[in-house]
């Protein structure tokens, strides 16, 4: 079972890397895009590093293959116009990205566990993050199970399993405690 989702989560970064490539070279420099690295964290779980300058391409967004192990590769964070006003964070494949209103953001700290992490997917990063409308100084990454999770603003990331397409919103105001994030990594104040 594990080693499916392995091949899976690797197959699916694969497509990924190859669908950005090909669009990066159509787009050239002129996108506006920006480039961070997660610098690897060496604390506690319940720390957080800020994110370094390296090179991006793109990470899957999906659910199971995101929420187990998958190969190095780029997460791609970037802010969306949503209905009502703002903007929201979303990922590279327009997925609305979350935060939890009982994690906390100094030192980042995830409570998401369980059976929790089959609805709400932490966003796991193993390379660079590449950034559009996003502050690349407020994101840093967190352990978690020998992996990092992606933080924006020391707010651990999510995506919504009830999200099945680009810029969905069904997972605001969950349970009165999960928001679509902002880029300066609060809540969101908008109606799905």
């Amino acid at each position: 079972m594990i080693q499916h989702r392995i091949v899976l989560a690797s197959a699916a970064g694969l497509v990924c890397a190859f669908l950005l490539a090909a669009c990066g070279s159509m787009n050239g420099d002129a996108s506006g895009t920006s480039a961070a690295g997660v610098a690897p964290v060496t604390s506690a779980p319940a720390t957080s590093a800020p994110a370094a300058s390296a090179p991006a391409t793109s990470a899957p967004a999906g659910g199971a293959a995101s929420a187990s192990g998958q190969t190095a590769s780029t997460t791609t964070v970037r802010v969306e116009a949503v209905k009502g006003g703002g903007g929201v964070v979303t990922d590279g494949t327009g997925a609305t990205l979350y935060r939890y209103d009982k994690d906390r953001p100094n030192p980042s700290r995830w409570t998401c566990a369980g059976a929790c992490v089959k609805t709400w997917i932490p966003v796991i990063v193993s390379g660079a993050v590449q950034t559009v409308g996003v502050d690349k100084s407020l994101l840093g990454t967190v352990h978690r199970d020998g992996r990092k999770q992606l933080t924006l603003g020391g707010w651990p990331l999510y995506r919504y399993a009830g999200d099945t397409g680009a810029g969905q919103l069904n997972g605001q105001g969950k349970g009165g405690q999960w928001y679509a994030v902002t880029p300066a990594g609060g809540k969101a104040r908008v109606t799905g």
